[in-house]
């Protein structure tokens, strides 16, 4: 496998002459917690090099253009060796670890990340195993706010229309049988810009408030998986406080290590983000920040795992931290991953940018090949870019979609999700289906290429989704 890097970059990734970097109870040896968070001064000759990046995502098959980091992440090789040390320490003496190791371990992991977040207490930060397990958290509160009689009936919470499937599926669980009114937002794609995002939210706003209800949650992705655009998530969260919203809870499962996720700047009672996503955890493992000075529902101290252990009753980051048995060593790697990410120059917002400036270029480049657009500007993209297939395909559905992605995976190799738009009224020859690309450090252009120009082969051979069988 090639490197992810270009040209420029390859020459100031080289070789770490540094010895074992981690200590086998997965901590960095001879650092502190803060230690972590404050990226180490690595002069350029000690990046992390080419071949390194290739060794570290070695297991990936080599077969397959893997251009879907959005829906599984990635976890590198000495991470893995990490978590598997992490588990065979609690078979070898389990009675040992959960009472000496465990917690502490957790509490570490969590500094850590109150730090990267820039919170202002390690309290308000609960590890657990996904973002839809946060959201679960959130939705529970309300819902019982709802049944207990200090929402009224009919209160609403708004949403976005975009929200991820499973997240729409617990606010029907929780808020919709409790007798919330549910308040979906919809949004334009392609998007052009920021503006229509902020209009169509003010809209939904005025809806959720009308009849004199109260609008008493506000629900609203940081990245929106399918289609994916980066939500302007400062600009809604000011206009939440300034409409008298109760509480704003921010889903941003594709958020840290993606998007730039500050607590303080963003200002949200609530924000969940998976690590295995996009900040090199092995799967699976989210935070879930909750402001201390939260207000409405029934508070932080009224938000409970909706797994009951015996820690209930003892604030929600210790309820978090033993939800029975299970592995937690996703949790307990999360020190030792950041030691990884400040392996490469400017640390995880280097990295960042440079999968943001690669996806747009790759993005572009297929564009211009296919003859098609870009599913919103590239500045409300981040590591991840819609880009649109050719009307000739033929996408009329999202059975299509299914089936064009089974497709190209099994007769191209190439792993891609696909989404469907539906056409307006009025519309002639609109483009109706686009690829979701995703770039992170171990992608390479020939990944993109792949796609290209199976896409070309497709069009050229006269294919259309209509002769694929279901």
């Amino acid at each position: 496998m090639a490197s992810s890097l270009s040209p420029p970059e390859k020459a100031s990734y080289h070789h770490r002459h540094s010895s074992k970097r981690y200590s086998t109870n997965g901590n960095v040896e001879s650092s502190s917690v803060s230690d972590f968070v404050k990226r180490p001064k690595i002069s350029p000759q000690n990046y992390i090099s080419c071949s390194e990046i290739e060794s570290e995502f070695s297991h990936h098959d080599p077969e397959f253009a893997r251009i879907n980091n959005g829906s599984f992440g990635c976890c590198p090789s000495s991470i893995l060796a990490l978590q598997r040390d992490w588990q065979l320490r609690f078979l070898r003496q389990p009675d040992r670890f959960y009472f000496d190791e465990l917690k502490p371990k957790i509490s570490d992991s969590r500094s850590v990340i109150k730090r990267l977040i820039n919170a202002d207490h390690d309290d308000e930060v609960s590890i657990v195993d996904n973002a839809t397990t946060a959201a679960a958290i959130v939705l529970q509160q309300t819902a019982w706010a709802f049944r207990e009689g200090r929402f009224d009936k009919g209160d609403a919470v708004v949403m976005l229309h975009y929200a991820y499937g499973s997240v729409k599926k617990s606010v029907e669980a929780y808020v919709t049988r409790s007798g919330g009114h549910v308040i979906e937002v919809q949004l334009p794609f392609p998007v052009n810009s920021a503006d229509e995002i902020i209009d169509r939210f003010r809209i939904g706003l005025e809806s959720g408030k009308a009849n004199g209800r109260r609008v008493r949650l506000a629900l609203i992705d940081h990245v929106t998986s399918m289609p994916s655009v980066v939500i302007p998530i400062k600009e809604l969260v000011k206009i939440c406080r300034r409409e008298g919203v109760d509480q704003v809870f921010v889903d941003a499962a594709h958020g840290i290590g993606c998007v730039d996720v500050d607590m303080k700047e963003i200002g949200a009672d609530f924000y969940t983000s998976n690590l295995h996503k996009w900040f090199f955890a092995p799967p699976s493992v989210a935070f879930l920040y909750c402001r201390k000075s939260s207000n409405g529902g029934g508070g932080v101290a009224d938000l409970h795992h909706p797994v009951v252990s015996n820690e209930y009753g003892n604030g929600l980051a210790v309820e978090s931290s033993w939800v029975g048995t299970r592995d937690y060593s996703a949790q307990l790697v999360v020190p030792s991953i950041l030691e990884f990410v400040n392996r490469f120059e400017g640390g995880i917002d280097g990295i960042k940018k440079r999968n943001h400036e690669s996806v747009v270029e790759m993005g572009h480049m297929l564009v211009k090949s296919w003859g098609t657009q870009l599913g919103c500007p590239p500045e409300m993209c981040a590591s991840m870019i819609m880009v649109g297939l050719p009307v000739y395909l033929g996408v009329s559905s999202d059975s299509d979609v299914l089936k064009l992605r089974t497709f190209l995976r099994e007769k191209f190799r190439i792993e891609i999700p696909i989404y469907f738009r539906p056409p307006e009224d009025g519309e002639i020859d609109p483009i109706t289906g686009y690829v979701r690309i995703s770039f992170q450090v171990y992608n390479k252009p020939e990944d993109y290429h792949r796609l290209r120009d199976a896409i070309n082969e497709l069009v050229r051979d006269g294919f259309r989704c209509a002769s694929l069988s279901s």
